[in-house]
């Protein structure tokens, strides 16, 4: 076995993965058993054994794994070809972006008009400075952080326009049958199609006052990032939720799901239906999506035995559980009134996002001078439609006919 090899391929996120997926089963079977006001039977009880070694297992593993990839980065030993080689570009690689971040520090503060070096990969134009890549990054990193939509969707980052395979609701799975040798093969037509993502150039500003700018000790690379991620992830998530006419279709075109029969109040079955509406094989990563006021709404419902269905839960990633899945609250999702489209429900990577790795920033120092401040600007370029409609479902709200 090639420990390095596990050490660098990502297994330690994989095995993490798998540890919850482990628990998740014991969550599952306890939820059974409480359900059932029953006791636990001689199965279930090797079940829960044989499932709390595997966790065991996996802690360990997980420990040893860290203990070398930590070891190799001291050392520099995970370079198969050369440990000191890759040693030192790492170090070369993390000296280079500390230089950049300096030196974009000392630009925002109006210290370092002169002369760049070349290796900060920072461009000053007669407009500003081209925001160098290591912070560009930084940002395009947060916004994925802050949009856990964003982040689960199915990502392409390429240019140009893509043609990919489109999955419809009611779509034929391709079938496998017996066959003798000799004899023909008969195909199933499944009703596949086809979309096309194109790019859309979208922008964002940010001004920040020269006031803040001019505290040494503060933090102005950090807000920057943050401010503008921000406000790019807020953006980009509204998009991909609403969509916009003839631009960014989104989840707007999700026809699976339930109609509720109020227009301003919702019931435990019909989260049920819409939860059922994904087939079991897309419900391990679901998630609900709503809006915060249908949030309060549904922490009001009860089950028979009068418990709430929607739960607290500090293991969950949202901090709450609906069904057992997890609960995002979005500012960009509509309340509940007549025809909106309260909640989606299920697996985001059947939604597929085209957008340019190579996010643009700029500087503006003069354009805003009058209003004491500088301008930071982004552009992008973004599309995003449904490539799999199984994988989510929407309850719309009854209309107002």
């Amino acid at each position: 076995m090639n420990i390095q090899f596990f050490a660098e391929k990502n297994n330690i996120k994989k095995l993490k993965e798998q540890r919850a997926e482990k628990v998740q089963e014991l969550k599952d079977l306890y939820e059974t058993v409480e359900a059932e006001q029953r006791a636990i039977n001689e199965e279930e009880e090797q079940k829960v054994n044989d499932i709390q070694k595997e966790i065991d297992d996996i802690d360990k593993t997980i420990k040893t794994l860290e203990g070398i990839k930590k070891r190799l980065e001291e050392t520099g030993g995970n370079n198969e070809e050369g440990g000191e080689g890759a040693s030192e570009n790492d170090e070369s690689a993390e000296q280079r972006a500390q230089d950049e971040e300096k030196m974009f520090a000392e630009y925002l503060r109006g210290v370092a008009n002169g002369e760049l070096r070349a290796d900060t990969n920072m461009t000053l134009t007669d407009n500003g400075a081209v925001i160098p890549e290591t912070i560009a990054q930084r940002i395009i990193e947060k916004v994925y952080e802050i949009s856990p939509i964003l982040e689960r969707a199915t990502k392409y980052n390429i240019k140009g326009s893509l043609v990919i395979p489109f999955y419809p609701a009611d779509a034929n799975d391709i079938e496998m049958a017996y066959a003798d040798e000799f004899e023909e093969l008969e195909a199933s037509a499944g009703k596949f199609g086809s979309i096309t993502l194109s790019g859309f150039l979208a922008g964002a500003l940010t001004k920040v006052s020269r006031s803040l700018m001019n505290n040494s000790q503060f933090d102005i690379v950090s807000f920057v990032v943050n401010h503008m991620a921000q406000k790019v992830a807020r953006w980009i998530e509204g998009e991909l939720l609403k969509g916009t006419a003839s631009k960014i279709e989104g989840l707007s075109t999700v026809t699976q799901g339930v109609t509720a029969a109020s227009q301003t109040a919702i019931t435990a079955d019909e989260l049920i239906d819409l939860q059922d509406s994904v087939k079991d094989a897309f419900q391990q990563r679901a998630i609900w999506i709503m809006s915060s006021k249908t949030r309060t709404a549904i922490r009001k419902l009860k089950d028979g035995n009068g418990r709430y269905l929607l739960q607290d839960d500090i293991n969950a990633a949202f901090g709450r559980v609906l069904l057992g899945k997890d609960v995002y609250v979005s500012d960009n999702m509509p309340e509940m009134a007549a025809g909106s489209r309260a909640i989606y429900y299920g697996d985001m990577s059947g939604l597929a996002v085209k957008i340019t790795e190579n996010f643009e920033a700029q500087v503006l120092r003069e354009i805003y001078a009058t209003q004491h401040a500088i301008g930071v600007v982004g552009w992008t370029e973004i599309d995003a439609k449904v490539e799999d409609e199984q994988k989510i479902s929407v309850l719309t709200m009854a209309s107002g006919d």
